[in-house]
């Protein structure tokens, strides 16, 4: 897939961007209390999956019953001011969505920092610090905050892996391991790697 189809996509989702949900999806929801691993995984060179070629995936074990993430480095052209067009003071708002993964794109989830997890059990704990949610009321708030987007990405879709999937990939040499940390990954030091889907120069 060309990096045009997964804008398109991503333009088609922006139709459902009102309908945020306030509780997380069927495929990412938190389960009974284990304990957190939190992996940050860079995806080799060459891998010529088009959704993950140049990819930094947040992975994390919370979610579900497989692995479950968050691609962290492929902002969009889609302004954040869109989510909420109808309320006021967040029409200015600054900043891009970013492609979260090809897992139902028309879902809306943010990573964002916080010395302690909100209220009302409205996030999930990514690792220290990090928290990921997909509450519109949370949102909402931190997004009228006097600097709304530090510390905040907010990302449109997100990956996922079958039984075993994630760990073969892993064991073929398809991604390279990290520990997350929560200043690279607001600071944008990732975003510098092309959009997932563009061609590559030998065409592939």
């Amino acid at each position: 897939m060309r990096r045009s189809h997964i804008a398109a996509a991503l333009l088609g989702a922006t139709l459902c961007l009102l309908l945020l949900v306030a509780e997380p999806s069927s495929r990412i929801r938190a389960q009974e209390p284990k304990s957190l691993t939190a992996i940050l995984i860079v995806a080799r060179a060459d891998l010529p999956d088009p959704y993950f070629a140049d990819s930094v995936v947040l992975v994390l074990n919370t979610l579900g019953s497989e692995p479950a993430g968050i691609i962290i480095n492929h902002p969009t052209d889609i302004p954040v001011s869109q989510l909420f067009p109808e309320v006021k003071g967040l029409t200015q708002l600054s900043g891009k969505l970013y492609f979260g993964g090809p897992v139902e794109v028309s879902s809306v989830w943010f990573l964002f920092r916080a010395a302690r997890a909100p209220e009302r059990d409205t996030a999930v704990p990514a690792f220290a610090g990090v928290y990921l949610s997909g509450s519109r009321e949370l949102l909402l708030r931190l997004l009228r905050r006097e600097r709304p987007m530090e510390g905040l990405k907010i990302f449109v879709g997100h990956a996922g892996w079958g039984p075993g999937q994630l760990e073969g990939e892993i064991a073929r040499g398809d991604w390279k391991l990290e520990r997350p940390q929560a200043a690279a990954i607001f600071s944008g030091k990732y975003d510098h790697r092309k959009p997932a889907g563009e061609p590559r120069k030998d065409g592939a």
